[in-house]
């Protein structure tokens, strides 16, 4: 979809901000603490969208296009490239943003009782079961459209000029 690195940027910062602020807010609800919304909430926001587009661009992209590139897939179908590409992502960001959020949680209010491996692994679980289809069908869709219609028009446009 992007072809160069400004498009890259460009196309991860608005993924992961849609990621992230879905994300975020599903996981304020199933732990309970939407009521409990503050600027510390918000920081921690912040600081996952950060780490996200961190994790996006420098380490979880690059592995899924490796990846991508080495499956035995018919590139002649776009959709086969894209469910890979999706599958590859949302797997490598849930497993290393549920780590993220094991650490905030732990920081803030502590594991109660929990292992630290069972904890990960039921927030792992959880994640997963909305990251997947939110990036399928909702997110993955729309940002590759505003992507295109938005930013790949103009930046085709300027060139031209």
């Amino acid at each position: 979809m992007p072809t160069n690195k400004k498009e890259g940027l460009i196309f991860g910062i608005m993924m992961c901000f849609g990621m992230v602020f879905i994300m975020s807010i599903y996981n304020l609800l199933i732990n309970g603490t939407i009521g409990s919304f503050s600027i510390t909430t918000i920081f921690e926001l912040v600081i996952g969208f950060i780490i996200a587009l961190v994790l996006d661009l420098f380490i979880v992209g690059p592995l899924a296009k490796t990846i991508t590139a080495k499956l035995p897939i018919d590139r002649s179908k776009k959709v086969y490239v894209i469910l890979t590409m999706t599958t590859c992502m949302v797997t490598g960001m849930v497993l290393l943003m549920s780590a993220f959020g094991l650490a905030a949680s732990a920081l803030s209010h502590g594991l109660s009782g929990t292992s630290i491996l069972n904890a990960y692994m039921m927030i792992v679980l959880k994640n997963f079961i909305l990251a997947y289809p939110l990036q399928l069908l909702i997110m993955g869709p729309l940002v590759r459209g505003i992507f295109v219609k938005f930013v790949k028009g103009k930046m085709t446009a300027a060139a031209a000029n």
